[in-house]
């Protein structure tokens, strides 16, 4: 007689089976048969040679994408929100002071994590599709004095580029570390790490780079390691800790690696192969390609008679566009209509943008005239056949 009191489940005799969908929303993006490819490779030991080998090649893609020298320079095991929470957790203790910039999600996502260990946390906030000066940022600075002051580089619940050129220098006149999210916006729009003193750059691996999810690169800046290297405490977290993940990514200058996490070896394999393809077509090439795709979907979209939540050009992600909600419309109706009728993904707001955009992502391989054509072709269709009120 059997002792197990839980059947096999039926439903995992039956193959599995994925359409393919085209991913036009704010990430994931499509991701092509040769990145697909690579992460099928045989599994290899994460303490191999030949794995040490492809992390020095995904630790110099990263260096090039984000225009960095700094040595400690990796991918965390994880999404986006594994390198936001490596970046906090290691910055930052219990009593410092954080100040969150927050243009949309990403900074309330920040000022919510450094709450949890403890940081004095203070905001400056600006309206869904805004930005602020760098008068306005040194202000803070100066009132607050914090030890780390976060900015979302390319903000996707709201589709706004965020302009970052000075506020690395205003950061360190006031003894404080800059951390730059640039999940939506690295390799399809300018960013220059050294150049601009970021001190903490982090980015995903399933934006424009078109990997599975659950790798995300980040740098930190020699004045970054020094406060994360000198601390009173350990960081709360084992798995984020710096000091572990520096040994096992070869940054710290030590000849032996201790085991530290079982790294993801077949992502590993996915995000070295999608570098080589952003160093083969060159950055400068990647970001003027986004810019001109998403011009080109902008134009099409105000002959549609449809409003651009930025109104701003210069401040327009070219990654993720927000299109202001049709007025009249139900936004869920036209997401899902098009969902099932084109197989397309687009979706609406996020956080502070809930229920006034509709967001589109064009990134990396989907960047192209061919994806823009289809998205307004759907967009058209959609809005002749969902229903419309009155009023």
């Amino acid at each position: 007689m059997s002792s197990l009191v839980v059947p096999p489940p039926q439903r995992l005799r039956t193959a599995l089976t994925v359409l393919h969908r085209h991913m036009f929303g704010p990430g994931p993006s499509n991701v092509p048969p040769r990145i697909l490819k690579a992460g099928s490779y045989p599994v290899i030991g994460h303490m191999h040679p030949e794995t040490f080998e492809i992390m020095a090649d995904i630790r110099s893609g990263i260096q090039y994408m984000f225009q960095t020298r700094n040595p400690v320079t990796l991918a965390v095991s994880g999404t986006g929100h594994s390198a936001m929470e490596c970046a906090i957790f290691n910055a930052v203790e219990a009593g410092d002071s954080v100040l969150a910039a927050v243009n949309g999600i990403w900074g309330e996502r920040v000022a919510d994590m450094a709450e949890r260990i403890g940081a004095r946390v203070n905001t400056i906030v600006t309206p869904p599709g805004g930005f602020f000066t760098n008068a306005q940022i040194e202000q803070a600075l100066s009132k607050h004095k914090p030890v780390l002051l976060f900015l979302a580089h390319g903000e996707s619940s709201t589709g706004v580029l965020h302009p970052l050129d000075g506020i690395g220098q205003l950061c360190h006149k006031y003894d404080c570390l800059f951390l730059v999210d640039s999940v939506a916006s690295i390799g399809g729009a300018p960013v220059y790490m050294d150049q601009q003193g970021i001190d903490i750059l982090y980015t995903g691996s399933q934006k424009v780079l078109n990997a599975p999810p659950g790798t995300a690169p980040i740098s930190f800046s020699e004045r970054a390691c020094r406060k994360i290297f000198n601390r009173r405490t350990k960081p709360v977290s084992f798995f984020l800790d710096l000091s572990w993940l520096s040994n096992y990514w070869g940054c710290d200058g030590k000849a032996t690696r201790v085991y530290h996490h079982t790294g993801p070896v077949s992502a590993f394999y996915a995000l070295r192969e999608s570098l080589a393809i952003l160093v083969e077509e060159g950055l400068e090439h990647s970001w003027e390609r986004h810019r001109k795709v998403a011009e080109y979907f902008h134009t099409g979209l105000e002959r549609m008679g449809l409003k651009l939540f930025v109104e701003d050009k210069a401040l327009r992600l070219p990654t993720v566009t927000t299109i202001v909600a049709p007025h009249g419309y139900d936004w869920k109706e036209i997401t899902s209509y098009i969902m099932k009728t084109h197989n397309l993904e687009i979706s609406g707001g996020l956080g502070p943008s809930t229920g006034m955009v509709l967001r589109v992502g064009l990134m990396g391989c989907n960047s192209s005239i061919s994806s823009v054509d289809m998205v307004l072709a759907a967009l058209s269709d959609a809005l002749t056949h969902c229903h419309k009120s009155k009023f």
